[in-house]
């Protein structure tokens, strides 16, 4: 059941791919998967706690919560005598808001977006219902129930932390991709800011946030324009004095020119197979750079480049064997007005376009078990995971003591206060 839907997920992520043109502004939107959808929505309730209460934080509970109501509301489906946590059409906005403001389209919107299209719903074959049954992961805990009280050996604990180093490296990787794809996710700059190590810590990370939200721009863009006005040189150029990022040069000087190393060999390799393999070995390099080749972390990064350029090979060779049988007998035709600098330029656009398909791929990927090592696990076994997204987004300078209770906390507050209200009445 489970592959099923993940089937009928893709194949509705590649109709949008069809029509991108008549449901979406930019060539380089990308969709937002399961895990980074319940991601950007922590991240949307923190922020909206931090506007009521003054602390960007959030319980676990209170998201789990949040998730199950958004889910079914965002698809139309019943939220009667469902819980709904407060401010909720704030949390919503917040939500979308970061979502647009990243150039990105999650699960939920692509299916709405292919309704309008009526051979989608015939080709996607996926209700509502269905893709709220994926999303919410309950696929992956029917299947995994028969494990849940099974002891763990030794054995299975290194096959679990080998699954997770090899899960830390593929999401490494996919965000690099991503943010070379896609400049405006934020989400995939959060993954790979400081990985490897530049000096890019939480407070790096929330100067670029700052300046990001006061110039209404996307951190990468703050980052990118910071860099170049530096090289650019003479008093007129030069950022204030006062500029937080001036603390950060080196590391974000280091971080963009990687970044910009990958976009030279984007736009000068046109042969799209032999660019992903470059983008990917450069990649692979930047990670295990002065590690042991034994850690690891470096065996998963060689283990995924290669199964990623792989894949690469094999989405080139399928693409190409449709358009063969597409075009058989028909003359070229001119590229039409809206695929011309339409979100890229038309240099590399046809890596472009094979990167998206990798990662509409992960996308479509099942979304992860374990909800709390997701969203809050900053203490990995390990080093390289780096913190958690809630955290980086989270001002260092807030205290670590939230004001904002847990669910079950705040309900039993709640009943307290009702019972001490009905004994007032009563007397």
């Amino acid at each position: 059941m489970a592959e099923l839907n993940q089937k009928s997920i893709l194949d509705m992520i590649k109709e949008f791919r069809r029509n991108w043109h008549t449901l979406c502004n930019s060539e380089r939107t990308t969709v937002c998967g399961a895990d980074s959808m319940l991601l950007a929505l922590q991240l949307s309730m923190a922020e909206n706690n931090k506007q009521h209460s003054g602390e960007f934080t959030v319980s676990l509970s209170d998201v789990l919560l949040t998730w199950k109501y958004f889910l079914h509301e965002k698809l139309n489906l019943s939220v009667e005598n469902m819980e709904v946590i407060d401010h909720y059409e704030d949390i919503r906005r917040i939500y979308d808001d970061f979502l647009k403001n990243s150039n990105m389209l999650d699960l939920i919107d692509v299916y709405k977006k292919c309704v309008l299209i009526s051979s989608c719903e015939n080709n996607a074959n996926i209700s509502p219902s269905q893709l709220q049954d994926f999303l919410s992961g309950r696929e992956c805990v029917v299947a995994g129930e028969t494990d849940l009280y099974v002891p763990t050996s030794p054995m299975s604990k290194h096959n679990q932390d080998n699954e997770k180093v090899q899960l830390l490296a593929r999401k490494i990787i996919y965000s690099y991709l991503s943010l070379l794809v896609n400049s405006k996710n934020d989400l995939a700059l959060a993954h790979v800011l400081n990985i490897p190590d530049r000096g890019l810590g939480r407070e790096a990370f929330t100067d670029l946030k700052h300046a990001a939200q006061e110039k209404k721009m996307s951190i990468f863009l703050v980052a990118t324009s910071f860099i170049r006005t530096l090289e650019l040189g003479g008093k007129g150029y030069a950022p204030s004095p006062s500029d937080p990022l001036r603390a950060h040069i080196k590391g974000l000087s280091n971080f963009i020119n990687f970044v910009d190393k990958l976009d030279e060999i984007l736009g000068e390799i046109p042969n799209p197979s032999t660019a992903g393999s470059r983008i990917l070995s450069v990649i692979k390099m930047q990670l295990i750079k002065g590690q042991n080749s034994r850690d690891p972390f470096c065996k998963a990064v060689e283990e995924v480049t290669r199964d990623l350029d792989l894949r690469i090979k094999n989405i080139i060779n399928s693409q190409q064997g449709d358009v063969a049988v597409s075009t058989t007998d028909i003359s070229p035709a001119r590229p039409k007005s809206y695929a011309i600098n339409h979100g890229t330029a038309y240099c590399g656009r046809d890596t472009v376009k094979t990167l998206l398909v990798l990662l509409d791929e992960e996308a479509a990927s099942m979304p992860t078990k374990n909800k709390a090592e997701l969203l809050y696990d900053d203490e990995n076994t390990i080093h390289h995971n780096g913190t958690s997204i809630l955290t980086l987004f989270r001002s260092p300078t807030q205290v670590n003591n939230s004001s904002v209770k847990p669910l079950r906390e705040r309900i039993r507050k709640s009943m307290q206060e009702k019972k001490i209200k009905w004994r007032v009445k009563s007397w």
